[in-house]
């Protein structure tokens, strides 16, 4: 295995990560900015207010996309495990 080979599953395997975790971070992000809003309008200061909707809205959106990051990581997984006999090459 030369250099390029390891670059290369260096950058999938960051790549593949950031793909199965940019869902779940985006939807954290989106409610975060509208509770933060929410409180900057109505002027309500509670810490604890931005946990439970952010912890909502990711357990639905791992709900959802459950089946698409399972198959995304399992398909990187299958195609990782395929390529170790090439590795004493």
């Amino acid at each position: 295995m030369n250099t390029d080979v390891a670059l290369f599953w260096i950058q999938e395997s960051i790549k593949t990560g950031a793909m199965l975790a940019a869902p779940i971070l985006g939807i954290a992000l989106a409610v975060g900015l509208m509770v933060s809003l929410f409180q900057a309008i109505t002027s309500i200061q509670e810490m604890t207010l931005s946990y439970i909707p952010k912890m909502v809205a990711v357990g639905i959106i791992l709900l959802l996309f459950a089946p698409w990051l399972i198959q995304m990581l399992v398909d990187f997984t299958t195609s990782a495990f395929q390529f170790i006999p090439n590795v004493s090459r």
